[in-house]
């Protein structure tokens, strides 16, 4: 008979310049992340824009629970746990819709928008101590917005919304909304799905991963550059002037403002000589002025983790949700600009298809190297991942964030001092009270 498993040592796992393959592997693992990473703490769910009149709602997932984003009658957005508070049956079974109420099929118990259970059938078999009050759909503890963007967490204590994003974060979530010269976005365009045969991780780490593009997509970059003369193999490079970015709290970025800057790219469209460059660039420069829309397109939108599942990358929102351990969805939102001229959107939308959509020349090269690390990790006989490039170069900019080379690895090393961090807390808030007890006894 095995011995129970006393715990797992994350300290060992992760190390300053390397992680341990079993973070990808373990199922032991992948239970406590699911708990303490995605139950405990903020969680990406939708965009407001999804959900634009009252009844509107979109199923989601938290971790592993089933979660309806829904606007109810009085405008609120609301994030009700999809479990019937009678015998825990789904009450909404569609990923998008309309509705006036959420009716479970099992036994007929109705619920309003807002999750206040409002009809219980045969009611006069209830004892009279029943509350209906008492049985409506449970709320997500805990909902933070920001700029349309909605969180939540199942833990209903711990750090808030704002102090999880970070200033530098909130900057670049600015940037990204702020393309719009009414500072919105339009949500409604679609979604592309996949998935792919490995762990949630490599996603994460790829999305943030400036050294691999020059390999993994060489011929997408060759046949744009054949096409239009782009060479995005010169963004990069170990020679480029694109940036890596830790921002704290497992947040991180590609920065290709300077590489921007030096190559025109992102001012381009607006300088277009045609009516609606011209019309877009006016409205950016009357809602923000002209150094300020240069600033906001120029960085082009944004390429940023925000810890643990959602990726803004120019123009789309991704979603990461781990399925198993070796086992993940993505879900890609192109993202539409309120109060720009159509031809804008088209653009945003073609880029979107090119490299993400189901014919595009970019994605399925990313997938098919996640499935290669899974393969990959089965032999153990040296079982570390390098994460050193860069290190030790890094430099501390004025905002307080990280800084490296475009080709370094300080996000991935940001994303997994983060996990340590949050795999270790119980640890932690042991130690702290071990700690007390013994002041206490001496």
């Amino acid at each position: 008979m095995r011995a129970a498993r006393v715990g797992i040592d994350y300290e060992a796992l992760v190390q300053e310049d390397r992680v341990h393959g079993s973070v990808y592997t373990d199922p032991a693992i992948y239970e406590e992340e699911m708990e303490k990473i995605f139950h405990r703490g903020w969680v990406y769910v939708g965009h407001t824009s999804e959900i634009p009149h009252p009844g509107d709602f979109r199923l989601r997932q938290i971790g592993r629970q089933s979660v309806i984003m829904v606007r109810d009658s009085q405008g609120q957005v609301q994030l009700l746990l999809n479990r019937c508070t009678h015998r825990a049956n789904a009450v909404c079974q569609m990923e998008r819709g309309n509705v006036t109420v959420f009716r479970c099929a099992y036994h007929g118990w109705t619920f309003a928008l807002d999750g206040d259970l409002v009809g219980v059938t045969y009611a006069d078999r209830y004892p009279s101590s029943f509350r209906k009050e008492e049985y409506g759909l449970r709320k997500v503890p805990r909902i933070g917005v920001y700029r349309g963007f909605v969180f939540g967490s199942l833990s209903p204590v711990g750090i808030t919304l704002d102090e999880h994003l970070g200033q530098p974060v909130k900057e670049q979530i600015d940037l990204f909304v702020d393309l719009s010269p009414v500072g919105e976005l339009d949500v409604t365009a679609g979604v592309h799905k996949y998935g792919y045969r490995a762990n949630w991780k490599f996603q994460v780490e790829n999305s943030m991963d400036g050294y691999h593009p020059n390999f993994t997509h060489q011929t997408f970059f060759a046949n744009i550059q054949r096409r239009t003369g782009v060479k995005l193999t010169d963004l990069f490079n170990s020679r480029s002037v694109g940036l890596t970015r830790d921002l704290g709290n497992g947040h991180a970025m590609l920065d290709f403002r300077p590489y921007n800057r030096a190559k025109g790219t992102g001012l381009r469209v607006a300088t277009m000589p045609t009516p609606w460059g011209q019309a877009y660039w006016e409205a950016m420069v009357n809602r923000y002025g002209k150094e300020r829309a240069q600033e906001i397109l120029t960085a082009g939108g944004t390429h940023m983790l925000i810890f643990p599942n959602l990726v803004l990358l120019g123009v789309q929102i991704r979603v990461i949700r781990p399925i198993r351990v070796d086992e993940t969805e993505v879900f890609l939102y192109p993202v539409l600009l309120q109060g720009v001229p159509p031809e804008v959107n088209a653009a945003r939308l073609r880029a979107h298809e090119a490299f993400y959509g189901p014919a595009g020349g970019g994605a399925t090269d990313d997938l098919e190297m996640f499935e290669r690390n899974q393969i990959g990790l089965s032999a153990q006989l040296d079982p570390w991942l390098l994460l050193a490039r860069g290190l030790g170069q890094e430099k501390r900019d004025a905002d307080g964030t990280l800084v490296g080379q475009i080709t370094d690895e300080v996000t991935q090393r940001a994303i997994w001092r983060q996990w340590k961090k949050v795999m270790t807390q119980d640890v932690a808030v042991r130690r702290r009270a071990r700690h007390g007890a013994a002041q206490q006894v001496g």
